[in-house]
């Protein structure tokens, strides 16, 4: 079945007079409220994990499309007053920005309910000992690092580049830097890195970081996700027990991660079951793609776009209530679920690196 096209919705100013409606928490038709805004800087990447997108042949978003520092801070001001109180940096790659420092400081200095908002990153680690002091220094919170493997030829082959030890260097900068929880992050695939699951929680362990491992996706640009090969959340933590005894961490909530004690604590691993154990009816997320398009499930089809309130105007109210305005439409839209459990289900068009974890 071929893909649906998608969809990109165009808002007109829906509020009335200028008065924005930004005190009212971001509410779905199924009760759950965002508070979680997830926010591409970038489609590019350094690597190129066969999961995600191929070696070559990529089609980039256009630097005009970009959405600025300055774009990027105001959806934040907006999607903050409407009770949003953490934001995560995304990409591709987001160290790939130039101005993310000044990304951070700005969504930093921002105030939920009179709290500062919690800033985080997610990045594959290549750079990051080079500037995880002006990061911090900015206001930054906490971050994920991805990592697939820690064997040199392994990890070359998955993501086309030798660039484990620069990975690794990262990992250790920011061990170093005190942000705390850190957290690694494994897509865990059959076949391919299922025998180094033990290894990868040994290496969080000794970073001091919780090792978070992901069911891989159908979010490839290729589109060549096959279920019957995914390693399960089952799979992972049965592979795990050979090593550890796991207790269940109470408390999850609205988390994408459910944690387990090892050996009784008070280290965890954490697994992530998009697929087979999916948590939408407890999901309070919404991102922001890097061309500032805003949506409300990692999976789905549906957009809404922000350009025309951030550079329809240069009255700053008049943006601001064009930007809850798409904020809110975007939840009102929302779904119950993901639904890859449907027989109708089909890959969003774009990959994950265009759309932002």
């Amino acid at each position: 079945m071929p893909d649906p096209p998608r969809t990109v919705l165009r808002m007109d100013d829906q509020a009335e007079d200028g008065v924005t409606t930004a005190t009212a928490p971001l509410v779905d038709s199924f009760g759950r409220v965002h508070s979680d805004l997830r926010i591409s800087l970038t489609d590019r990447c350094s690597l190129r994990c066969t999961y995600c997108m191929p070696e070559q042949g990529n089609v980039w978003l256009s630097r005009d499309s970009i959405l600025t520092s300055d774009e990027v801070v105001a959806v934040a001001r907006v999607a903050a007053d409407a009770g949003v109180t953490k934001v995560r940096l995304t990409g591709g790659e987001p160290l790939l920005r130039a101005d993310l420092a000044d990304l951070v400081r700005g969504i930093a200095a921002l105030r939920s309910d009179g709290r500062p908002l919690e800033v985080t990153l997610t990045t594959n680690g290549i750079g990051l000992a080079d500037r995880i002091d002006e990061l911090v220094a900015a206001g930054l919170s906490r971050l994920n690092i991805s990592i697939d493997s820690v064997r040199r030829d392994r990890f070359t082959a998955l993501t086309k580049r030798d660039r484990l030890a620069d990975v690794l260097a990262g990992i250790r900068a920011a061990a170093a830097s005190g942000l705390r929880p850190l957290k690694l992050n494994a897509v865990a695939m059959r076949d391919v890195n299922d025998d180094e699951l033990v290894d990868l929680v040994q290496l969080a362990l000794d970073v001091d970081a919780e090792m978070r491992f992901i069911e891989q996706m159908p979010l490839d640009v290729g589109h060549a996700w096959d279920r019957s090969t995914m390693l399960t959340r089952d799979e992972i933590l049965s592979a795990l027990r050979a090593r550890w005894d796991l207790t269940p961490v109470p408390g999850r909530g609205g988390s994408p991660a459910e944690r387990w004690w090892l050996d009784g604590g008070p280290r965890t691993v954490g697994v992530i079951a998009s697929v087979t154990a999916p948590f939408c009816g407890t999901c309070n997320r919404l991102r922001l793609t890097a061309d500032g398009q805003l949506r409300s499930c990692l999976f789905g089809h549906d957009e809404l776009s922000v350009i025309e309130a951030l550079r329809g105007s240069s009255d700053s109210s008049q943006r601001d209530a064009g930007v809850d305005a798409v904020l809110r439409a975007c939840v009102a839209g929302k779904r119950a679920g993901h639904g890859i459990d449907d027989l109708s289900f089909v890959q969003p068009t774009r990959g994950m690196n265009a759309i932002g974890g």
